[in-house]
């Protein structure tokens, strides 16, 4: 039996031709993400902007939607529901409501008010705006250091120039994902920082093997000219990137329209993660590198200009 082949092994499109219009492209999606974001701002959740929660037990297993129904229209806002451990646990989380710690003991008693009998209360505890300036904090803090040890490592593992571009590719896939965000108003909570960090090692992940194979060409073709050596690069690891990618998003895909209300969000950050990586690490990662003026260590190596099968394959 021939293996799946979505991409033809000899494929020879032109990414680093058009690289211009992948740069202006990217230009104006960063800009209008970071414009979405001072103008439209982030929709946080109770992680962030502080807020209340609530542990519920219910006899039987719980029927999420029909108490997500009762919770939405009592007027304290959006209100989400997550199953916690057992089918018959239930974590409430209400935005927090103006008017101090009365008001917040007066959301609790409305929620007992609308659930009814029959539902046990195992933990409530209010997040105060210090608590969530903290996370809020500690999540940037998490984003930027994980964006920080990537550029030591793909800098130690192949040139500086690898790593410089590795993390614009990066910080555009972060950005854009921010910005769509912001242009959708769904919550960025905490499951949104994880979403973010993972985009991260997926995108560097993908940026790796890229940057793997065009080290491999540097040394084989040492007259080539750069543009051309990089867009054969490209190429000849784009049938394992889309294979990869349309894989990953059949997973996603199912966890979006399956998963439920309670991951839907950090689901669609992953989808939108993946395809947005997959396009910079082509498109972005690789065709920086022109500019940064790879040496000539970069080309020292595995073989010369002179062996048969290396002629045979630029060929």
């Amino acid at each position: 039996m021939k293996p799946l082949n979505l991409i033809p092994a000899d494929i020879d499109l032109a990414f680093i031709p058009k690289r211009k219009l992948f740069f202006v492209f990217s230009f104006i999606l960063v800009i209008a993400s970071i414009g979405m974001v001072f103008t439209k701002g982030l929709n946080f959740g109770i992680d962030f902007k502080g807020g209340i929660l609530i542990e519920v037990r219910t006899p039987e297993a719980a029927d999420i939607g029909k108490m997500r129904g009762q919770l939405n229209n009592i007027g304290l806002g959006e209100v989400s529901l997550q199953e916690f451990g057992e089918p018959t646990d239930v974590l409430i989380r209400i935005p927090r409501q103006d008017g101090g710690e009365k008001a917040q003991q007066e959301a609790v008693n409305t929620v007992k008010a609308a659930l009814g009998e029959g539902v046990t209360y195992r933990r409530t505890e209010v997040v105060g705006p210090q608590v969530s300036q903290e996370l809020l904090r500690d999540g940037l803090m998490a984003v930027s250091l994980a964006i920080l040890a990537i550029l030591v490592y793909i800098w130690f593992r192949f040139e500086w120039q690898f790593g410089v571009g590795a993390v614009c590719a990066l910080v555009h896939d972060v950005v854009t994902t921010i910005g769509i965000f912001a242009l959708l108003g769904f919550e960025f909570n905490l499951s949104t920082v994880a979403a973010v960090l993972t985009i991260a090692g997926y995108s560097i992940n993908d940026t790796v093997v890229v940057y793997d194979r065009v080290r491999e060409k540097l040394r084989k073709y040492k007259k080539m000219d750069l543009p051309d050596l990089l867009n054969l690069a490209i190429n000849r690891t784009l049938s394992r990137t889309v294979i990869t990618s349309l894989t990953t998003l059949l997973a996603l895909l199912a966890l979006f329209f399956l998963g439920g209300e309670v991951i839907r969000d950090f689901s669609f950050a992953m989808i939108w993660g993946v395809i947005i990586g997959t396009y910079s690490s082509i498109c972005l990662a690789v065709p920086l590198l022109i500019y940064f003026g790879l040496d000539d260590r970069a080309r020292g190596g595995i073989a010369g200009d002179d062996d048969p099968e290396i002629i045979e394959e630029a060929q």
